[in-house]
Parts: C-alpha cells; structure tokens; sequence
C-alpha cells in the first residue's frame, strides 16, 4: 500500500531531513554567490565532517563553546547531539540571514551577529568563565598568512590553559604554519581524512604548548615569507627612488622652463606702429 510511512516506517522520516538539507544548500549557495571569500564553500559541511569536529569537544566540560561561521547550523547541530548544552554555545556569525536562521532552528543557543576575526571583543564581557573550546568553519586559507596567526594566539591566550581549537580543511597540510610564531606556542595534530564529506576534508586541533615547550619554541625563519618581505622592500625602494626622479625632472623641466622664458622675451622683436594715415587715407608724413 503506497502513502506517507510512520516514522519508524522510513520515507515521512527522511523526508524532512532531506527538505532542510537542500534548504541549507539553497543558502549557503546564495550567500556563496554574494560573497564567496566571506563564505568559503559552497555547500554547508557534511554531517560526518561535523561528527568529526564534534569528537574533540567535552560535551560535559566547563566553559563556553564558541563557533566561528556557524552558517547553516551543522556543525551546530552535531555538538548538540553529542550532549553539549545549548546554552554553553555561542555561536559567531557574519551574515545577517544565517543569524536569523540559526535563532529559529536554536533557539536556545546564544547567536551573536558579527566579524568572527574580532570573537574575542564581540564576546569577552558577555562571558563568565573562559571559553573552553573554539570550533572553526572559517574559510582560513583566503586569509594572510599572519591574519590566521593573530586569530590563533588572540584564541589561545583567550581560552581555559587546556581549551582547544578546532579548524578544517580541504587540503592535507594545516591551515595556520606551525612553523609561524604566532605570540603564543602552540601544539596542532590532524585527525584522518574525512573520505565521506564531499569533499574530503580533514580536522585539525590546536593547543597552547607546555611551558617547556613554550621555552623551547623559537620561530624558524621562513624561507618564503623572507623573499616576500625582500621583494616588498625592494619593490617600496624603486618606487621611492622612481618618484623622486620624476619629481626632479619635472623641477629642472619647471626651471628651465622660467629661464628661457626672460630670453625669448629679449630675442622677440618689438612691434611696429600702424603708418597713421590722413583723412584722404594716404599715410601721413613722419614728424
């Protein structure tokens, strides 16, 4: 007999899930299509991804959970199902039309429109304790090299000493150079490929080193970022020099310019007088 299946029964089960997941793809596409480096991706993260990401967070631990570009909510939803408290999350979010999706789908989780890079400002007073994780879903790598640095150690220096942040990526190396000093040392492991998110992606954690570690931690030079900073010097160096050439020529062009102008006056003969001429017309004689 063919009609709606109980929920037990598996098609009407499905098919809401099914619904809100093409409703979370329509969008993440448009918000993809407004502004692709501000989202990233474009599809929401798949749900093994986000049970992946949800592993390395204590769902019965102390302190605030925040998420940084939450969009649609998977990741969201994957912390709550592996018991963390709703009202333990903060959730960090540029785009205005995610905030107002996440607050109807979590009403009970605390949505803080704004720049997820400034979390630390947008969230410092409104926070009792500190936070004990930070979950990520932000699009890192469209990011300078020394702008993922900076969020890292604001995050870390900010955190309980054992919190942990959490990142993915589509690529096999990690997001932030772990051989970047970055203010504050730090620890990163990865966990396997994700082979089932489309793409495959991979998590990385990150944690405040030891005080041993910390010690020893000294910041290799990096080979890229020195030629870049060379090309950068030298580049400012010839657009200095360029300049002040061309603004000495246009001096000598102005002052040779003002000199020749009193010699050509001198050089130039001097107008002669119109014949005055009588009443008849004929040129009156010289006095």
């Amino acid at each position: 007999m063919r009609g709606h299946f109980s929920r037990d029964g598996g098609r009407g089960a499905e098919r809401a899930p099914l619904e809100k997941r093409f409703a979370d793809e329509a969008r993440f596409i448009r918000s993809w299509f407004e502004n692709p480096l501000r989202a990233g991706a474009v599809s929401p993260s798949g749900r093994w991804l986000a049970r992946m990401m949800a592993r390395y967070v204590e769902p019965r631990g102390r302190g605030p959970i925040i998420e940084l570009g939450p969009g649609t909510g998977s990741i969201t939803e994957a912390l709550l199902a592996r018991g963390v408290d709703p009202r333990r999350l903060y959730l960090v979010e540029f785009d205005r039309n995610f905030c107002a999706h996440l607050r109807r789908r979590f009403p009970d989780v605390h949505v803080v429109e704004g720049d997820a890079y400034a979390s630390r400002a947008l969230l410092e007073e409104r926070l009792k304790e500190k936070p004990a994780a930070v979950v990520s879903s932000l699009p890192l790598l469209v990011k300078p090299e020394a702008q993922r640095l900076r969020l890292l150690a604001d995050v870390l220096s900010w955190m309980r000493p054992d919190g942990v942040f959490i990142q993915f990526t589509y690529g096999p190396a990690s997001p932030i150079p772990r051989d970047g000093a970055c203010g504050t040392a730090f620890r990163a492991e990865s966990s396997p490929p994700v082979w089932l998110n489309l793409p495959p992606a991979r998590v990385w954690v990150y944690r405040r080193a030891s005080e041993a570690e910390s010690l020893a931690f000294v910041r290799p030079p990096h080979p890229a970022q020195e030629l870049i900073d060379r090309l950068r010097s030298g580049a400012e160096k010839i657009h200095v020099d360029l300049r002040r050439e061309l603004e000495g020529a246009k001096a000598r062009l102005s002052q040779k310019s003002r000199i020749g102008q009193p010699a050509a006056q001198a050089r130039r003969p001097a107008p002669t007088a119109a014949p005055k001429r009588g009443r008849d017309g004929k040129p009156s004689p010289r006095a």
